[in-house]
Order: structure tokens, then C-alpha cells, then sequence
């Protein structure tokens, strides 16, 4: 018997069921993988962000999200280089989704009906996902912009529902916007921390506290 088709599992109806020590055989999800490209690039090296946002709230899964960043990850690497990007993943398959396996032989019919609203077996995990929630963001440099995009546009066909791509205002994965960032970084203020930064205060020990540019 193959797997039973991901539309079966798209709606939220029920509450989140997590892999624990009470729910205990999940099978491991596809995605392993959740950051990918060049994960070591310096806050300065790839100032432009784009996100892939859901605009409906379902279930994703683990498949589909595989599926996606393979498809994204392929693209950009073919045409902007494979040390242009850095790709994150932003969701992950918690949820366990389950299933009340019947006998499918002929004559199973009459054997087995089943009894109704059985509780199944854990089946494979998804991804909760809201409205609004972003799924994929790629930060790149400005050149390779309409690639990324282009990239994010190939990997929604690979979701269910409907999805928006963005570009994003903001620095990087960092929280601040351009302007906001730039004038942080003339005043000497931004601390560097893997993709993201921290911002030096004002407050706190003198020889710390950077000087008020004029």
C-alpha cells in the first residue's frame, strides 16, 4: 500500500500531536536539512533578504518541504553560484499526522470496516503553518536578486495552497532596515554574530560605549 496523498492531511483540524515519550515510533522526517548555501557569510556580505510567505493556514509537509529546498537550492546554485546565498528553511515538521491502516486485499470490504474516529498509527510529520508565517528566506547580495526570486517562484510549486514572495527591507536576517543599519554601522555600534548582529549600547562601562559622531 503507498502513501496516502498529502491533501488528506492539509487542513489544521486538530490539535498539535508532537513526537514524545507517550507517541513513540514517528517516522523521521525528509528534511534533515534546514540552512544551506554559504551559512558562514559575514551580516555585511549578503545584505538583501527575500522570504517565501504562506498565505494560508495549513499543514505542510515534511515531503513538500524537502521538495522545496532541493528545487530553490538547484536553481540559485546553477545560476548565481553556490557561494552567492545562504537558504533557511523557517519551518519545521513537528506535527504527527496519523493513519488507521485497513486490510486493502479483495474481499476486505466485509472483513473490515473499521471502527469510526480510530485513533491510527503515526504516519509522517508537517509543518503548522498560519497566515503570514514565512516558510523559506534567502539573504544574497543585490545582483542576484532576480534569481533568488525566480528560485522561491519555482519552489512554490512544490506547496500546497498559495504563497507570496517578498523582498524584504530589512538587513540580511538581521531586524533592522537598511537605513537604520547603515547608520548603525558608520556610528561603529554593530557587533557582527554569525547572520544576525548585536548593537553595542550606549550605557555601560566608558572604554565600551562608542564615541557620538558629530
Amino acid at each position: 500500500m503507498g502513501r496516502r496523498p498529502a491533501r488528506c492531511y492539509r487542513y489544521r483540524a486538530n490539535k498539535p500531536y508532537i513526537k514524545s515519550r507517550y507517541c513513540r515510533g514517528v517516522p523521521d522526517p525528509k528534511i534533515k536539512i534546514f540552512d544551506l548555501g554559504r551559512k558562514k557569510a559575514s551580516v555585511d556580505d549578503l545584505p538583501v533578504c527575500v522570504h517565501l510567505v504562506s498565505d494560508e493556514k495549513e499543514n505542510v509537509s515534511s515531503e513538500a518541504l524537502e521538495a522545496g529546498r532541493i528545487s530553490a537550492n538547484k536553481y540559485i546554485t546553477k545560476l548565481a553560484g553556490r557561494e552567492s546565498f545562504h537558504l533557511r528553511v523557517r519551518v519545521h515538521p513537528y506535527h504527527v499526522l496519523r493513519i488507521n491502516k485497513m486490510l486493502s486485499c479483495a474481499g476486505a470490504d466485509r472483513l473490515q470496516t473499521g471502527m469510526r474516529h480510530a485513533f491510527g498509527k503515526p504516519f509522517g510529520t508537517v509543518a503548522r503553518v498560519n497566515i503570514g508565517q514565512v516558510l523559506m528566506s534567502v539573504r544574497t547580495r543585490p545582483a542576484n536578486v532576480t534569481h533568488v526570486v525566480e528560485a522561491l517562484r519555482r519552489a512554490k510549486y512544490k506547496f500546497p495552497g498559495r504563497q507570496k514572495i517578498y523582498v524584504s527591507h530589512k538587513w540580511g536576517f538581521t531586524k533592522y532596515n537598511y537605513e537604520e543599519y547603515k547608520v548603525l554601522k558608520a556610528e561603529g555600534r554593530v557587533i557582527p554574530d554569525g547572520a544576525h548582529c548585536k548593537i553595542r549600547s550606549r550605557k555601560g562601562p566608558l572604554p565600551l560605549v562608542p564615541e557620538k559622531t558629530e
